[in-house]
């Protein structure tokens, strides 16, 4: 048990009144309740036994349990949302709640969350973690590139992380959809868990789409280290990003400017990058001789980039969490008061006393119905993933984003496929805050808005006259998010992170891979999950807007919310849990439990034996197991080795896919472990439309993949494609403010407009 003390968990108010039910056993719609808990909806739980699990203690925590009530009938009458995860059954199980709830409240939103979605060629295919995790795509990356990849197979990440993304976005939807305008009736909104995972990974399921190949496992010698590298400590490792060239030249301050940093060979970050082999031995070199604490506190106090690599149960005595009253404590069957993780965002509301109805502006009413956030307009001042990803929802259903950049600093997203799919549906303007008149525009845009996402470094939108208290004064009812790496407040507020190091700092990359293997950073993981809690976040705040006119600010923290996926490592830290770090794609309650190598280079097959059912099953779609079957998991796991041999000898002679439609047509949960390019010819996928035709910005028709749900009221009718840098300044500046052509061009000489 640790020893510091809470300093007041965050209580939420903003969904207050509304009623949620949760049906089903799954491990995502109980994530995606406790996202309604925690912004204070009143949220039951009527499906399965009570859960004593450490990870299903923290998602039940403050839900009512309704197990066995004789009014179930009842209480689905009088609920705005129904939550139903069958995982990992099919979608004819789901059909099977669906169609009770629609019986007894046809009003009801409801959101279904299963393995592979309630339609497509492979609806009914079963499947837990470990295959919808590979099935996604997302075991290929998730660690990055590796040297061997036949010792490495791809791998899940560690605590059941698909059903954390699955429940956020199933979590995210319902939220937006509660938040705007609906049509007559009850809605459905179908979650594909395997969708859902693909989604964390947009920019590499659109290289199909642009002719180019799918990303190798095979570390190909220069890997990303020029962005972001874990290094040697005298007590650990540690993280760095000096990414920028600014950075660059303080990393080298820190380490006493080298003689070897003014070679030319490590110039620039493209030269760094091609000779990453020959610098970072020099890196480590000095680093192996300084402790990770400190290089960490000099790194960032030069405004370096860096974290040390920390496990989660190390946060728990973070004076920056506690300031911020991130946990929250509970009564654990066993263990007594523990924490878990709370809320990963604060909200508060403006002290400059205005009456905020007294501003409210009509909704701007968009016809015909072009999804639920139809006239709520919304100025994106962020950039790169989390923010422009958070964005992206909110334009797919609707609203009418403003994305502001500079041509002289313009979105890094632009530099890859992120942005024909980030900045879909969005109006793109340019505006150099720097100069007055910019400023005077970006004041007059906030008064037709409704929202403003940022995601600046701490204090810079204050430095600007652009803090929360300003936007308030100007428009009373405005909903700002700003978005950070630790949060707008607290001792550690004002440190420079980026999502791949949060991935190190909160214990993510400490928790993937395979064991007696080094650290990896590993893919971009916080950030898209992120981009998924804002836009809930935000759905919330404007749900409670619309009842009393209060705008707010909203302060969210990527470390928070990164860690909220995790609490089965920070309540077993607590209750004396020895960490066993990475353990690959084992797990100890289900065996066998696994990757298993195909017909073809790096082709694999994911297998999962959840119950006695599936390990019959198994044995007699491979007669060898036969001879070694068990009904015991304890026999089988002790027996693993063996058995894996035996499948490995079977999976070996069959392609992946072969190996998938034998096991899955028995009765045995199993997926391909596929790249982007067998993602993007999957005739599951393509039978969804998971990957929409979009229209690129040259012209070029494209298969782009889509949202992470299938909800066909949801979409705007009204999709673009991501628009040029600035492509829209003008008219957004004549139809928002309804400027002249003459005042453009005035405004244009000062300098404002680039």
């Amino acid at each position: 048990m640790t020893t510091g003390s809470v300093t007041g968990a965050i209580t939420l108010d903003l969904l207050a009144g509304l009623r949620v039910v949760e049906l089903g056993p799954g491990l995502a719609g109980a994530v995606c309740g406790q996202s309604f808990v925690e912004a204070g909806a009143d949220v039951s739980r009527l499906s399965g036994e009570a859960e004593e699990v450490n990870v299903w203690l923290a998602v039940n925590d403050g839900k009512r349990s309704a197990i066995g009530s004789a009014d179930i009938d009842e209480i689905l009458v009088n609920v705005d949302l129904v939550i139903v995860d069958v995982t990992p059954d099919g979608a004819s199980v789901a059909r099977v709640l669906i169609d009770k709830s629609r019986s007894i409240n046809a009003d009801a939103l409801i959101v279904s969350i299963t393995p592979f979605g309630l339609t497509g060629p492979e609806a009914e295919f079963t499947g837990g973690d470990l295959i919808s995790f590979h099935a996604s795509g997302m075991g290929r990356l998730l660690i990055g590139q590796v040297e061997d990849p036949e010792a490495e197979p791809p791998v899940r990440a560690a605590g059941d992380q698909s059903a954390f993304v699955a429940g956020a976005t199933a979590a995210c939807a319902a939220m937006l959809a509660l938040a705007g305008e609906r049509p007559d009736g009850g809605e459905l909104i179908d979650v594909s868990t395997q969708e859902a995972v693909a989604c964390m990974a947009v920019r590499e399921l659109s290289a199909p789409a642009y002719g180019e190949p799918s990303q190798s496992r095979h570390h190909d010698g220069a890997g990303n280290g020029s962005t972001v590298s874990i290094i040697p400590a005298s007590d650990g490792f540690v993280a760095i990003s000096p990414r920028e060239e600014r950075q660059w030249r303080a990393w080298l301050g820190v380490m006493g400017d080298p003689d070897w940093g003014r070679e030319l060979r490590f110039a620039t970050k493209a030269d760094r990058a091609r000779n990453w082999g020959d610098l970072h031995p020099l890196i480590s070199e000095w680093s192996a001789s300084h402790t990770k604490q400190w290089i960490y506190e000099t790194a960032q106090d030069a405004h370096v980039p860096s974290f040390p690599l920390a496990t989660p149960g190390d946060l728990l005595e973070s004076p920056q969490l506690l300031h911020r009253g991130f946990f929250t404590e509970f009564q654990h069957p066993t263990a007594g008061m523990l924490r878990r993780p709370g809320v990963s965002y604060t909200v508060r509301r403006s002290s400059n006393g205005k009456s905020a109805a007294a501003s409210v502006k009509p909704p701007r009413i968009i016809t015909p119905y072009g999804g639920p956030l139809s006239g709520v307009r919304v100025l994106d001042l962020s950039w790169v993933i989390a923010g422009p990803t958070c964005t992206r929802y909110l334009a797919a259903l609707g609203a009418d984003v403003i994305k502001v950049e500079t041509s002289g600093r313009a979105d890094p997203g632009r530099a890859s496929a992120l942005h024909a799919i980030l900045g879909k549906s969005k109006r793109a303007i340019t505006l150099n805050l720097k100069q007055p008149e910019a400023l005077g525009i970006a004041h007059r845009l906030v008064a037709e808005c409704d929202v403003v996402v940022e995601n600046f470094a701490t204090g810079v939108l204050d430095r600007l006259g652009l803090g929360y208290e300003a936007l308030s004064e100007i428009r009373p009812d405005i909903v700002l998010l700003s978005a950070s790496g630790l949060g707008r407040t607290g001792p550690d507020a004002s440190r420079v992170a980026y999502g791949t190091l949060i991935q190190c700092y909160t214990g993510f990359a400490t928790l993937n891979g395979y064991p007696k293997t080094s650290p990896r950073v590993g893919w971009a993981w916080a950030d898209p999950l992120c981009g998924l809690k804002m836009a809930f976040a935000i759905g919330a705040t404007l749900r409670q807007r619309a009842s009393t006119g209060q705008g707010a600010h909203i302060d969210f923290s990527m470390v928070e919310s990164l860690l909220s996926t995790m609490p089965g490592p920070l309540i077993d830290h607590q209750s004396g849990r020895a960490s066993i770090g990475p353990i690959g794609n084992d797990d100890p309650e289900i065996s066998p439990h696994g990757v298993y190598p195909c017909v073809g280079d790096d082709e694999w097959v994911a297998i999962s034996t959840a119950s006695r059912r599936e390990w019959g099953a198994l044995c007699s779609v491979v007669p060898e197991l036969i001879v070694r079957s068990s009904d015991s998991l304890e026999t089988r796991t002790w027996d693993a080795a063996q058995i894996d041999r035996v499948i490995t000898a079977w999976t070996s002679t069959r392609s992946a896919r072969e190996a998938t439609l034998s096991l899955q047509n028995a009765g045995v949960s199993a997926a391909p472990s596929p790249d982007s390019t067998e993602l993007f010819w999957d005739a599951h996928l393509q039978e969804r439309g998971f990957y929409a035709k979009s229209t690129d910005m040259d012209g070029s028709s494209r298969g782009l993949p889509g949202l992470p749900w299938r909800w066909e009221a949801g979409e705007r009718r009204d999709q673009t494609p991501a628009p040029e840098l600035g492509a829209d300044t003008d008219a957004v500046l004549s139809d928002v403010l309804g400027m002249t052509d003459g005042e453009i061009a005035e405004l244009r000489d000062t300098g404002a407009l680039t």
